[in-house]
């Protein structure tokens, strides 16, 4: 029997409690996004919805993907609307989001994403983009132009990169003199910085005058931000699960955990949403939230991927429940990453580490030990590197972070413990790869060699013999025991 598709039309058939809070067309669009992928949905499209019910506004998301179109078409169909599975031991509530007003896609109307951006009814961009996407060397932070980027920020090509679209949409914004926030939603350090930083050497290397760039740095914020929700990638499950709950089918469904958190800096000159009102904090200082969850959660999230993979764990709760790994877990976050940690006011980060091991152990959240573990030179300078170099100044020995590093380098050496093949996704795996073959297969030599990889290392660590020699040894005992062998030997 055919199954009525997610749309408006469909809204009056749905069970009570599951309808939006905000139906298509109750808001006029005041937030343009870029990635409409899986965590906007189930992250700050909740946030915003709830924010328009509790405080009205005419905040409505339009969408944007920089690539694949398959989303902007599912979702379109279904008249922006789609559905959050909230995921726990104890079952699944399924639930229809109503913040998308539109989708839009970049690659085949990037003229028009520009004059969008440009729109004076347009109050705020967000992002949720991968880190590469940003197009900044991760060591020194400065734009990698190539010839296509040039091409985009001089006008003669259209912008199809991040930092092209963003800074041809700021010049034609200047025209408008409307001012406007910028905010990446994005896991890295000094986020909003960052981005800043991104746009403004983009914008330097335009045709843009003086006077243009001057009103873009007097008139564009660029908030920093902390995001936290696990939204594990949408399988053939999520998308049975709200057919059999809601009698709809829904091509743009995502399932998340419980869990849900954002902290922004509050710094808004067109206005924003009443977020707070939603639950999201509003702070003048992000940077303790941000740390707090780089180093803490995501430096464990990842650090669980690359062993549970090395171990032949599928998930990252089946990782978690390896005997040993809670245990060894809970050492990291005591012994290493909270000495370096100046948490936000009132709040323990073992504490917090204790509830992060926690929601990691949900079982109704699939996530994948390989889906967590890519883009590996991307995540471990802000995730891991960070901790270790805070222990390093401290002149501690950070065993734990060195056996993160050495689980890294084993599984981007490409096999299992058990002789399964690892891809290895990451945008510098040939420099990775031509580093490990480099090595005559002793641990030493491997550390020497990954640790020369520039893109990945800072001088002050690559140069540290002591550190080196501390991965060597947890690399070799990867080698010899196995992950699984070796985590439940040093509970």
């Amino acid at each position: 029997m055919a199954v009525t598709r997610l749309g408006r039309q469909a809204l009056a058939s749905l069970p009570d409690g599951t309808g939006p809070l905000v139906a298509p067309g109750d808001a006029r669009a005041g937030i343009v996004h870029l990635g409409l992928g899986a965590f906007h949905r189930a992250h700050q499209a909740v946030y915003t919805e709830r924010a328009m019910a509790a405080a009205g506004g005419d905040w409505g998301i339009v969408a944007v993907a920089p690539r694949s179109r398959s989303l902007v078409d599912a979702i379109g169909a279904q008249d922006g609307l789609f559905t959050v599975s909230t995921l726990s031991g104890e079952g699944a509530h399924t639930k229809v989001c109503g913040a998308i007003t539109a989708t839009r896609h970049l690659p085949t109307d990037p003229a028009g994403i520009v004059g969008l951006i440009a729109d004076p009814a347009i109050g705020v961009v967000t992002l949720t983009v991968t880190e590469k996407a940003h197009r900044l060397d991760p060591v020194d932070g400065s734009l990698v132009a190539d010839a296509d980027l040039l091409a985009e920020l001089a006008g003669t090509a259209a912008p199809l990169t991040i930092p092209g679209l963003l800074a041809r949409s700021l010049i034609a914004r200047a025209r408008t003199r409307a001012p406007i926030a910028v905010v990446s939603c994005d896991n890295l350090p000094g986020n909003g910085k960052r981005l800043r930083g991104m746009v403004f050497q983009a914008l330097a290397l335009s045709n843009a005058d003086e006077e243009t760039i001057g009103w873009i740095d007097a008139n564009v914020a660029f908030p920093a931000t902390a995001v936290d929700r696990i939204v594990p990638a949408s399988t053939p499950e999520t998308y049975r699960r709200v057919t059999d709950s809601l009698g709809v089918e829904d091509l743009g469904a995502v399932d998340a955990e419980p869990y849900i958190q954002w902290v922004l800096q509050d710094h808004f000159p067109a206005g924003r949403p009443d977020w707070a009102a939603a639950g999201a904090v509003l702070t003048d200082d992000v940077t303790p939230w941000e740390d707090l969850k780089l180093r803490t959660l995501n430096g464990v999230h990842s650090t669980l991927a690359y062993l549970g993979a090395l171990a032949g764990r599928r998930t990252i709760a089946e990782t978690l429940a390896m005997p040993g790994m809670a245990a060894l877990m809970r050492r990291f976050i005591a012994e290493d990453i909270a000495p370096g940690l100046r948490p936000p006011p009132g709040v323990s980060v073992v504490d917090y580490g204790e509830e992060v091991l926690e929601r990691f152990a949900n079982p109704a959240i699939a996530h994948r030990t390989l889906q967590i573990a890519m883009d590996g030179s991307q995540k471990l300078p802000q995730r891991i590197l960070r901790t270790i170099t805070e222990r390093r100044s401290d002149g501690a020995r950070p065993a734990l972070g060195a056996l993160s590093v050495a689980a890294w380098i084993r599984f981007a050496a490409g096999t299992a413990d058990d002789g399964t093949a690892l891809d290895l996704d990451d945008p510098y795996a040939p420099a990775i790869r031509a580093a490990l073959a480099s090595a005559n297969g002793s641990p030493e030599d491997a550390v020497a060699a990954v640790f020369g990889l520039r893109q990945v290392f800072p001088p002050e660590l690559a140069d540290d013999g002591e550190l080196r020699d501390l991965v060597a040894g947890w690399l070799g005992e990867l080698a010899r025991h196995g992950a699984a062998d070796l985590v439940k030997g040093l509970s």
